[in-house]
């Protein structure tokens, strides 16, 4: 099971990459380790934002006063 990480961590990490991609200083064999490795990040970054955005809840006060949780719904 791959190390956890945090999506704080790994944009940081995943900026640093596309800095030194960018600045064309790697040779081909880093080039493409650091995209590899760039690649990767994005993946964990895409799953983590949905794991997020699965746990999104609001609270919502019904009937009566009580407050209860529902799924987030960005229409409302």
């Amino acid at each position: 099971m791959p190390p956890v990480i945090k999506f704080e961590t790994a944009v940081q990490k995943l900026e640093t990459i596309v800095r030194k991609l960018e600045n064309g200083d790697l040779n081909l064999e880093e080039s493409l380790k650091a995209f590899e490795e760039g690649i990767s990040l994005a993946r964990t970054c895409e799953k983590l934002l949905k794991e997020a955005k699965g746990k999104i809840e609001q609270l919502v006060k019904k009937e009566g006063g009580k407050w209860e949780t529902a799924p987030f719904d960005p229409e409302n």
